[in-house]
């Protein structure tokens, strides 16, 4: 391992040292070409070679699956745009030139996985672009196997299982600049008859608590999202074989800030980086974390239908870039026992349209001082929170991740700066916000937002005093309400949840509670390796 990053499969053997040199002339450093001809995008855009020139564009061995992203040789910069982005004007120069010819055309389900279709780009444009496109009803109804679940009142073999209406939230258009001439768009799904956001899917769930920020103080949220992940040896159909067990992780060391061991990982992250910050999703840093093979990659802040979109292209981007060099990444919440599990922390913060902070105040809470409607969502936050773990913690599995001691919450307080608790107080004056510890890398980003964003805003329309300020070693608690200790438990209190009715409607609450149902009892019938291992000689 010291020299190599080993695949089983020699098909897909490829050294360290030759992932490291592909890396240096895929994702070299700037290069500037002449200032475009009169009819390009505008004076105003710069022109940059992100990803690839097309000169020194390196290939994989032939019976690789990959062999040599193109991506693009320029990208749009203007001053008041994220590097990335993109309008229908820049889309249509870039298909002009042949530079796009793909527009992946895609929406989150249930499970915040990404699904959709690959359009032309001639096409997307001549059609998809006013009248957007259609897919099965059944997306929002399926299990993580897509097979159709019965039991729901929005699609059913009773129904048809017919079209959704799937609408490009043209806003969203940017380059997927780790595909070869592919843009990427997300969508809303978009009621046929009534022409309403379609309430059941996710994106629309975290929209209309956008919209009840605005209706309740004029406010805008303002949110980031710290997502975790580790990174293996094996490639995703070599992992899959060995059932995902034995897998070799591509650290050696627990690298939390580790510099020397994140290098050895650079031929994975550094692209990865370059990739979100070439395709709209600015990056700050990465980091070694806990675990081995673990890694943490952040985005810049946004406002929080943005920032739930950015979530989601970086986990189908770094996916699919490991889905390349032929290794695999996981998301979920704790893929081990014997290491820490990966998060999603959530920071979130409120202001006025004109930019004005919300939190800020002269009031004390604790050693904090903010104003009362911070202390309210705060407060509405926190007791919501039990009604509204499963969009939280939407798995079986996310609930193993909460143990003593291993840097994840286990029990329901909020402290300052205190890496033990699961509302964390941090920052002052215009930076003060509250960043929840809850959340796994396995949530649903429109979900878990949507759940915060309600619960706090509730708490600033009811005045809602959160609990008295923690201060010490909050695993060492006994007298502190813990969080759910599984996903069942956390279903049947969203189940009674009136706050969830409220907040969805009943039809979507019914539909979501039906769904993490459905995942549990999948879970309660299946006979794991650890029975086997269990009982199968001993008892």
């Amino acid at each position: 391992m010291s020299t190599s990053v080993r695949r089983a499969c020699t098909s897909c053997l490829l050294r360290t040292t030759k992932m490291r040199a592909l890396y240096s002339t895929i994702v070299a450093k700037e290069l500037h070409p002449p200032p475009p001809a009169a009819g390009a995008i505008g004076s105003s855009v710069m022109y940059r070679c992100i990803v690839q020139d097309s000169s020194t564009r390196a290939k994989f061995t032939s019976n690789s699956r990959w062999e040599g992203r193109s991506a693009f040789s320029t990208l749009t910069e203007m001053k008041d745009k994220i590097k990335g982005m993109l309008t229908v004007e820049d889309l249509k120069l870039l298909v002009k030139q042949d530079k796009i010819d793909t527009v992946v055309v895609g929406l989150t389900d249930c499970y915040g996985r990404l699904v959709g279709k690959r359009f032309t780009a001639d096409f997307f444009l001549e059609s998809a672009v006013a009248d957007g496109t259609h897919g099965c009803s059944y997306l929002l109804a399926t299990d993580i196997d897509m097979e159709p679940v019965p039991g729901y009142k929005f699609a059913s073999w009773e129904s048809g299982y017919g079209d959704i209406h799937l609408i490009p939230d043209m806003r969203s258009l940017r380059l997927a600049s780790w595909l070869e001439k592919t843009a990427f768009v997300l969508c809303d799904v978009v009621d046929d008859d009534t022409h309403d956001l379609a309430p059941h899917a996710p994106r629309s769930i975290l929209k209309k608590q956008v919209a009840e920020a605005e209706k309740e103080g004029g406010y805008v949220c303002k949110a980031a999202s710290e997502l975790e992940y580790f990174l293996y040896q094996q490639n995703f159909e070599e992992a899959k074989e060995k059932k995902y067990f034995g897998l070799k992780p591509v650290g050696w060391h627990r690298e939390d800030y580790h510099i020397l061991q994140g290098s050895r990982e650079e031929f994975f992250n550094g692209p990865a980086r370059r990739h979100l910050d070439a395709s709209g999703v600015p990056v700050e840093n990465s980091k070694g974390e806990f675990g081995l093979g673990q890694h943490e990659l952040n985005v810049k802040y946004a406002e929080v239908l943005e920032m739930a979109d950015r979530h989601v292209v970086y986990k189908q981007c770094l996916k699919e870039l490991a889905d390349q060099l032929g290794v695999s990444v996981t998301f979920m919440a704790k893929p081990h026992v014997d290491q820490p599990g990966s998060s999603s922390h959530l920071h979130l913060s409120l202001s006025r349209k004109d930019g004005t902070p919300v939190f800020p105040g002269d009031e004390k809470l604790g050693s904090t001082s903010c104003s009362d409607e911070f202390r309210w969502f705060l407060g509405g936050w926190m007791k919501h929170t039990p009604e509204l773990m499963v969009f939280y913690a939407p798995n079986v599995n996310s609930y193993k991740r909460f143990v003593s001691g291993s840097w994840a919450p286990t029990q329901l307080v909020w402290s300052r700066d205190n890496r033990t608790a699961p509302f964390r107080i941090i920052g002052s004056g215009k930076s003060l916000r509250i960043e929840c510890r809850l959340p796994g890398a396995d949530c649903n980003p429109y979900l878990a937002f949507a759940a915060a964003l309600a619960s706090g805003l509730d708490g600033i329309r009811h005045k809602i005093e959160p609990p008295d300020h923690f201060e010490g070693d909050v695993y060492k608690a006994t007298d502190q309400l813990r969080v759910p200790q599984s996903l069942g438990e956390a279903v049947q209190v969203f189940k009674k949840s009136e706050f969830a009715k409220e907040m969805l409607g009943e039809d979507v609450h019914h539909h979501y509670a039906h769904f993490f149902e459905t995942e549990n009892q999948g879970y309660l019938q299946a006979v794991t390796d650890w029975e086997r291992n269990r009982y199968f000689e001993q008892i």
